[in-house]
């Protein structure tokens, strides 16, 4: 215990002195950096070269302490908090002064929620700022849920990867905010909305990919292996078409397919059981295992079409080379 402290300490002080730090949490491995600071968060934008005009979320220890960072913090609000922080919950809330505009891009919201990760959250409760985090990869490619895959992508641009082990939630967060009055989700994750409509008692609207962004991590390509990667439902005929071709095929899938054997490098079965929750933690992880193979081609199966995984298939829509249903 007391090194897990010694190095949370060490975290803390490269963020105080506006460095960046790996942080985990349950969702995805973070790019963490003081949130209250231009100079800081200018480094979250080089290191992994993302565009200056998507916006960063932060990152607090409580809803005590977001309240100085936005203007209003609603019934509404303080029910979804009880019920899903800490958690992978983002909420898009009208921002206060004190909000720098490099966080928000300029827009009139910011992005808020209470991470769920006990190294992250003793961490936070040092801070007297909250942390801008996004994924703590390249902008675009795949997010690390492990540290070996911050340490691969940007170990040699950060001081310190804070090790938590393996994200347990896998999938970032759900983001949700209010037009008017109407709750509206503009990226899915891992809170489904059946459970935000069961909380608030009201379906929210889901944002259409042809809408304005509002938000982060809605670029229509993200989340991309380097390898040439096909989305589909019917893994069996892109399979076929690639074996004919002597090339060599990894797959992801959502259950065994005997008949996929004869036809692949590699297959990686996220859940044996068809377990949503199993699947979503391991995606990232078998994106990334496999694009370090030096395969021809990835084909990913598409996940059951129902909670978390209409999540999953964002993601995966997203990373797409070719995208067969859609």
């Amino acid at each position: 215990m007391a090194q897990i402290t010694k190095k949370i300490e060490l975290a803390k002080a490269f963020l105080d002195a506006e460095e960046l730090v790996a942080i985990p949490t349950e969702t995805v491995y973070g790019l963490a950096a003081k949130g209250v600071s231009t100079k800081a968060l200018k480094k979250i934008f080089e290191a992994k070269e993302r565009p200056i005009n998507n916006p960063l979320i932060l990152h607090f220890k409580d809803i005590k302490s977001i309240a100085p960072f936005v203007s209003e913090l609603t019934e509404e609000i303080h029910t979804l908090a009880e019920h899903f922080w800490p958690g992978p919950l983002t909420l898009l809330l009208p921002k206060s002064s004190q909000v720098p505009e490099i966080v928000t891009a300029g827009l009139e919201r910011v992005a808020v929620r209470i991470p769920n990760h006990s190294k992250t959250l003793e961490l936070l409760a040092l801070l007297d700022y909250p942390l801008a985090a996004p994924s703590a990869n390249p902008s675009g490619y795949i997010s690390p849920t492990r540290p070996k895959h911050v340490e691969r992508l940007l170990g040699n641009k950060i001081p310190l990867i804070l090790d938590g082990g393996p994200c347990d939630s896998g999938i970032e967060s759900t983001i949700l905010g209010w037009e008017g009055n109407t709750p509206v989700i503009y990226r899915q994750g891992g809170i489904p909305m059946e459970d935000i409509e069961k909380v608030l008692g009201r379906k929210p609207r889901i944002h259409q990919k042809s809408e304005v962004l509002h938000t982060p991590g809605m670029s229509l390509s993200h989340y991309a292996p380097n390898t040439k990667t096909i989305v589909t439902k019917d893994i069996l005929e892109h399979l076929q078409h690639y074996h004919d071709r002597d090339q060599k095929v990894g797959l992801i899938s959502f259950q065994k397919h005997p008949m996929a054997q004869k036809s692949i490098a590699k297959e990686i079965v996220l859940s044996k059981d068809g377990d949503l929750e199993e699947m979503a933690r391991k995606i990232y992880d078998a994106m990334h295992q496999l694009d370090s193979l030096g395969l021809d081609v990835l084909i990913i199966e598409t996940a059951p079409e129902k909670g978390i995984g209409n999540a999953i298939n964002d993601r995966l829509y997203r990373s797409a080379s070719i995208n067969k249903d859609n």
